[in-house]
């Protein structure tokens, strides 16, 4: 696995037409931290998330891995180094699981065939999917889809993995091993930055803890703070619906 890198956001300003999603963000993530982001829908989450890879470019601001900015980069290089795992599994339904992890090795970053089905098995033997590889994804359930999605990302072996809301179309019971599957990726020393509404998760496995709304980081600080000691009273109320 590539060394971790740091990423930073530095007053990211984002509108689509009159609606300004994105208001001067501020986000500071050290190299090996998970900084959990949470707040209500439509506050700006998943669009930041975006940013950090640029499938949304923003207006404003800037974007840094290890202190340097990644605006000019080629998008396709940045995202071997920035690996996301989307709410929905995104996986190719006609293709096997073994290929939807190979695909990327091949063509993104080059690899022989029977290099990148080596990598594909060690990578989908790591989410607990080995025996899986000539299955369809419609022949998984989504935990084991989600599971396929994040080997898929971490296949590029990189350097840092965003995740977006990575568990809310599961049922609750499959909910459980993917969270434990992205809490060894954190322990692991996996720079992590996570979009999520499980607030156990963010309160024991996180490092930092960022409250978005309408466009802005309200508050942020390590979990025991933002958890039972929030400040802001935006945040307060917040918390005072979901826990």
């Amino acid at each position: 696995m590539n060394t971790s890198v740091s990423v930073s956001l530095r007053d990211v300003h984002l509108a689509f037409g009159a609606n300004r999603v994105l208001r001067g963000v501020d986000l500071d993530v050290p190299r090996g931290a998970t900084a959990c982001v949470i707040g209500p829908s439509g506050s700006g989450k998943s669009t930041l998330l975006r940013t950090i890879n640029r499938l949304i470019e923003p207006d404003r601001g800037d974007v840094l891995l290890d202190g340097r900015s990644v605006l000019g980069d080629d998008p396709d290089r940045l995202r071997q180094r920035v690996g996301m795992v989307f709410q929905q599994f995104n996986l190719f339904p006609h293709m096997s699981v073994l290929r939807n992890v190979t695909l990327a090795l091949r063509r993104i970053r080059k690899l022989p065939e029977d290099e990148a089905v080596a990598v594909a098995r060690h990578e989908l033997d790591r989410v607990g999917l080995a025996a899986k590889a000539d299955a369809r994804p419609a022949q998984l359930s989504g935990g084991q889809q989600q599971r396929v999605a994040i080997a898929r990302a971490l296949a590029l072996q990189p350097q840092v993995m965003l995740f977006d809301e990575a568990t809310s179309a599961l049922d609750p019971e499959l909910v459980k091993g993917v969270l434990s599957l992205m809490a060894e990726l954190s322990a692991g020393g996996m720079t992590m930055v996570v979009v999520t509404h499980e607030m156990g998760f963010a309160r024991e496995v996180a490092d930092t803890v960022a409250f978005m709304d309408r466009g802005v980081v309200l508050e942020a600080g390590a979990p025991a703070a933002v958890f039972e000691a929030a400040e802001h009273p935006r945040l307060r109320q917040f918390l005072s619906q979901v826990l």
